[in-house]
């Protein structure tokens, strides 16, 4: 038999502050629910600004030690400790993740989990191999460039994919050199928590990793703003990326924003309808659709429009919505009550505007699901000037609108303020490489959809934000280019000889 959401899990519920759980100096709290049924799961250590000055002072002390007397040999062996013990660790992480977000488990087991210890493993091979250069410059002279870290970072995670999103910025900005002040969100920090759990068992140094939940408005706004941080990197919504930007001004510290999307999913006339269904139900149902990368705007062409509907609407009809850690569960709930409802809202926003809702639209009749952040799987057909086609509703919400020819495809895909990702589906290879190019995204999946690696560049463009997670892209974000110039030539002088 499963494990259901009703059986304890193992929570931590302090901040970690220098290599300490603590609890927060006000001594607030913030309650974390299970979103399948609204029971209590811990009440977690609420982190205000002067939580978040104490880490900063903790990771500036820590940065010396970690950035220069650690090699980046033995920064590598840590985080592989690191990726070690989350495997070790792989069901217990994988069942607290679906409690506390809502992630089926079968998804938490087969994907959270796996690419959180990847993420990880991958950055401790990245340690010390990632290089500076040589210029080649004149004669007489030598000019290199060295990597530097850029110091304290401060890390924002959002609240849809948090381990895995934990990952995704402590491997490079760590194996890079730099400390770091993060901030799980206040509604689903637990996965977060109990990975400082595991850093602290594995033995990285004391300040090198601090962890601060809290709400945004306060722990995350000091963050933004705070002098002793030299880059912020957050992922969440385009709106919270502009505050940000503002409160980052006071030092002109560095941003990587990573924010929202409206994914174009474009089925042309020869795909293979069997993928395309298939892939293009992962692209949105997957995680409720809780996705900034989400195919959340089908574009189908006319002449499979119909067929392909039939089978989409067919198979969205069948997923097993339900208990995330019970057997068989396709899609779990939504992470939050308000977050529930912002969704429904937009049904009535696409109906007001003359959509019709082709399935789902509403909670479901399930009486074991009435406590829960539940919401069908809902298909709506709308025209893309619509404003469920414009802007990011960010759950198992999914638009159709048809087109003609690869040009409207193409300007209906790029019609939107958001550049992150995009999907195509066609068995011509050369129509598939002219939209991948023509799309302005910074991600875009052909024959398939929402893959990911820690070696590909993941982010985008215009209102998705700007700056890369992964790969060497995410190492250079995390530091910044020395330019040595050495003269090694005693008969040159080291200036401007007179006269």
């Amino acid at each position: 038999m499963g494990a259901t959401s009703q059986e304890q899990v193992h929570v931590q519920d302090k901040l970690f502050i220098d290599g300490r759980f603590v609890d927060a100096l006000a001594g607030a709290t913030v309650e974390v629910r299970n979103p399948h049924d609204g029971s209590l799961l811990a009440e977690v250590a609420e982190a205000r600004a002067a939580d978040v000055d104490l880490a900063v002072e903790a990771a500036q002390r820590a940065f010396s030690a970690w950035s220069a007397a650690t090699s980046a040999a033995d920064r590598g062996r840590l985080l592989g400790r690191l990726a070690d013990a989350i495997e070790d660790h792989a069901d217990e992480l994988a069942r607290l993740e679906s409690t506390d977000t809502g992630h089926p488990l079968k998804d938490t087991t087969l994907l959270d989990v796996p690419r959180t210890a990847a993420t990880f493993r991958y950055f401790a091979g990245m340690a010390d191999k990632f290089e500076g250069s040589v210029v080649p410059v004149d004669a007489g002279f030598l000019n290199y460039v060295r990597p530097e870290p850029v110091g304290v970072v401060g890390q924002i995670v959002p609240w849809n994919f948090p381990l895995m999103f934990t990952s995704w910025k402590l491997g490079p900005a760590l194996a890079a050199g730099n400390t770091v002040v993060m901030k799980p969100s206040e509604l689903v920090p637990l996965s977060t928590l109990r990975v400082c759990e595991l850093i602290d068992e594995v033995g990285f140094p004391a300040g090198v990793v601090n962890v601060v939940p809290g709400y945004g408005h306060d722990a995350g706004a000091r963050i933004a703003e705070h002098p002793g941080i030299g880059k912020v990197s957050f992922t969440g919504s385009t709106r919270t990326g502009r505050s940000i930007v503002q409160a980052s001004a006071g030092n002109l510290k560095r941003l990587q924003l990573e924010l929202g999307g409206k994914g174009a999913n474009v089925v042309f006339d020869d795909a293979d309808l069997d993928a395309a269904v298939n892939g293009s139900a992962f692209a949105i149902f997957h995680n409720q659709g809780q996705a900034c990368i989400a195919g959340s705007r089908l574009l189908l062409h006319e002449a499979i429009a119909g067929e392909f509907l039939d089978r989409f609407l067919a198979l969205a009809r069948s997923i097993r919505v339900g208990d995330p850690l019970a057997p068989g569960t396709e899609m779990g709930p939504l992470t939050s009550p308000e977050h529930r409802d912002r969704v429904l809202a937009y049904v009535k926003v696409a109906t007001d505007e003359g959509g019709a809702v082709l399935c789902g639209g509403t909670e479901p009749e399930d009486p074991a699901l009435a406590g829960g952040c539940y919401v069908l799987p809902t298909v709506v057909a709308a025209g893309p000037a619509a404003r469920v086609c414009q802007e990011e509703v960010f759950g198992p919400f999914v638009t159709v609108t048809t087109f003609t020819t690869d040009d409207e495809a193409i300007a209906i895909a790029n019609g939107t303020e958001y550049g992150l990702g995009g999907g195509v589906w066609t068995r011509d290879l050369g129509r598939a490489h002219r939209a991948a190019g023509a799309f302005r995204a910074g991600m875009v999946w052909i024959n398939c959809y929402k893959r990911v690696s820690p070696g590909s560049p993941f982010g985008g463009v215009g209102h998705s934000g700007h700056g890369r997670e992964m790969g060497f892209e995410a190492m250079r974000g995390y530091t910044e280019p020395k330019s040595v110039w050495v003269n090694v030539d005693a008969d040159i002088p080291a200036w401007y000889p007179r006269g």
